[in-house]
């Protein structure tokens, strides 16, 4: 039976703090026929500060003199909930372990014209790599995905930027939190990073589908030449 609504009969906040809230309904499903499905609770976890994110591929092309391959940077931070939110992990006395990813951040309330998206991209690339990248040089890689959809409503956008001279980078001075203490960052090479997405060294699912974009976006581009 085609269910065509959600019959609300409650609606409340069950935690908040930090930067996360979760909310809880009780709900029916509506039927195309007019009945109801029996009452059913459903929680899921919004993030006042912003909703959605960016997700960027900062890549740059090595001389012909270097094989010109394509290289792209990925972020090797901490992440707290793996730390302690898995058993296999949480293993008392252990030391954190780096989790490779793209530079990404959240889009804030108001960021969410083209415009915005770039600028936070930028923003994102100097903040978490030192780089100085122009808003205007981001493109996008397709449409906006939704990675958890059962638990939060959080959509990535996914975008790419190259950079002329990965030299030209400086320490990157982080967002203020203490959490990006230890980061490192590295250049790979695209084929590779996909190759050790597919091999679980990259466990990043974002990571992996913006790299696979970027890749495809490549090869279009010099389809078309």
């Amino acid at each position: 039976m085609e269910i065509v609504g959600y019959q609300v009969l409650d609606e409340r906040v069950v935690g908040e703090g930090g930067f996360l809230t979760i909310r809880r309904l009780r709900l029916r499903l509506l039927r195309q026929d007019g009945s109801l499905s029996d009452e059913g609770l459903y929680d899921f976890v919004e993030r006042p500060i912003g909703l959605d994110a960016v997700v960027l591929a900062l890549w740059h092309r090595r001389s012909e003199k270097e094989g010109g391959a394509i290289e792209v940077l990925l972020r090797e931070g901490l992440r707290v909930p793996l730390h302690f939110g898995r058993p296999d992990r949480a293993r008392p006395g252990a030391a954190p372990e780096r989790f490779a990813e793209l530079v990404a951040g959240i889009l804030e309330k108001g960021e969410d014209d083209e415009s915005s998206i770039q600028r936070r991209a930028a923003t994102e690339a100097f903040e978490e790599a030192g780089l100085t990248v122009a808003p205007s040089s981001v493109i996008r890689l397709g449409a906006a995905t939704f990675p958890t959809p059962g638990m939060c409503a959080e959509r990535f956008v996914l975008v790419a930027c190259e950079v002329a001279d990965p030299k030209s980078a400086t320490p990157p001075p982080g967002d203020g939190s203490p959490f990006e203490e230890g980061a490192r960052l590295l250049w790979r090479e695209l084929d590779d990073a996909i190759a050790a997405c597919v091999r679980g060294e990259i466990a990043d699912m974002k990571t992996e589908v913006t790299l696979r974009r970027l890749k495809d976006a490549l090869e279009d581009q010099r389809a078309s030449r």
